[in-house]
C-alpha cells in the first residue's frame, strides 16, 4: 500500500530518536546513604529558602547566601574545608562572595577547616570571646570536658569577638549569637529569619549538647559548669526556632528531614531538641554517681 503525504508526518514523528532524561541529581540523603563520616564528601542541598547545606554526610555546615555577600556556619574538620568550599561552588556560588564564617563551638571537628576555608574564601571569622580564644591557638582549653581527647587543629584569624545577643548584619541577613555553654566552654548557637514568598521559618543553628567528657573527667566534681550547662539548656529551649539545624546532622534527624520522612520544620523544635541534652546531661550525672564508668 503506497505511503499517503498524510501519514509521512505521524512516521517522521515515530522514527526521531527521543533524548533521554537528564539524570536527577542526587539529594543529600541519596548521596549519604550508608555513609556518615565526617569527611565524606557530599552534595550541596538547599534547606530552605537562602539556606544551603554544604558540608560533609557526617559534619555540618551551612550556607546563607545574600546579593550583598555569604555567610558560612561551621568548616567541618580539617581536611574538609576544601569539601565544603567544593559545594558552595556546587551549588552556584562565588567563594569571593562568602564574607563571615562563624563557628558553634571550638572542637577539631568543627573548626579543624574553617583556616582553610578562611584561605579558599578570603572570609572574615567571627566567635564569641571563649569560642574565639581556642580558634586563634587551635589548641583546646584546659577546662572543657572533652580536653584531654582533643586534637589540636590549625589556627584562625578571628576578626569579630561577638558578645551574647550581638547580631551580626551582613545586607538582608541579621544571625544572633547565643551563648549556650556545656558541650564546650565556647559553645554558640544562632539564630536568624529566613522567607521565601510569604513562608517565613525562625532558624536555629543549635549547637551540640551531649554531656560528653574525655576518660577521668567528671560532671559532678564540676558543680559550676554543670550549673552553666543546665543553663545553656534552657536557653537553648528557647530560642526562637521552629526549622533546628544541628553541628551533627544526625543529632536533628536533618537528612530525613530533607528527605520528607519527617517534618523539616515544627513549632518547639529547639525545645525537643534540648530535652534530649537534658536526658543525656540526667544520666550521665546518675551514672557518675552510681560510680559507672560514663
Amino acid at each position: 500500500m503506497p505511503l499517503s503525504f498524510a501519514t509521512l508526518p505521524v512516521l517522521l514523528l515515530a522514527a526521531t530518536p527521543v533524548a533521554p532524561a537528564a539524570p536527577v541529581p542526587p539529594t543529600v540523603p541519596q548521596a549519604c546513604a550508608g555513609r556518615d563520616g565526617w569527611s565524606e564528601p557530599t552534595v550541596p542541598q538547599r534547606i530552605f529558602a537562602n539556606v544551603w547545606y554544604v558540608g560533609t554526610c557526617g559534619i555540618s555546615a551551612i550556607l546563607i547566601t545574600s546579593a550583598q555577600g555569604h555567610v558560612v556556619i561551621d568548616g567541618g574538620p580539617r581536611d574538609a574545608g576544601g569539601l565544603i568550599a567544593a559545594s558552595i561552588v556546587k551549588a552556584g556560588f562565588r567563594l569571593g562572595d562568602v564574607r563571615w564564617i562563624l563557628s558553634s563551638h571550638e572542637h577539631h571537628d568543627h573548626a579543624g577547616g574553617i583556616a582553610e576555608l578562611q584561605r579558599l574564601t578570603g572570609a572574615k571569622v567571627a566567635a564569641t570571646a571563649p569560642n574565639a580564644a581556642v580558634l586563634e591557638t587551635g589548641v583546646p582549653a584546659p577546662q572543657d570536658p572533652q580536653s584531654g581527647d582533643l586534637t589540636p587543629f590549625p589556627a584562625v584569624r578571628v576578626r569579630r569577638v561577638l558578645r551574647d545577643g550581638e547580631v551580626l548584619h551582613l545586607g538582608p541577613i541579621a544571625i544572633k549569637a547565643h551563648a549556650t555553654p556545656g558541650h564546650s566552654p565556647g559553645s554558640t548557637s544562632w539564630t536568624w529569619r529566613a522567607c521565601e514568598g510569604r513562608t517565613c521559618h525562625a532558624m536555629a543553628y543549635a549547637d551540640s549538647i551531649s554531656a560528653v567528657a574525655a576518660p577521668g573527667y567528671r560532671f559532678t566534681d564540676h558543680p559550676d559548669y554543670v550549673a552553666g550547662f543546665r543553663k545553656a539548656l534552657a536557653r537553648v529551649a528557647s530560642l526562637p526556632c521552629d526549622l533546628v539545624i544541628t553541628p551533627h546532622p544526625s543529632a536533628s534527624n536533618l537528612f530525613d528531614r530533607l528527605a520528607g520522612k519527617a517534618p523539616l520544620a515544627e513549632t518547639g523544635a529547639c525545645r525537643r531538641y534540648a530535652s534530649q541534652g537534658f536526658a543525656g546531661l540526667q544520666a550521665r550525672l546518675a551514672s557518675e554517681a552510681k560510680g559507672a564508668r560514663p
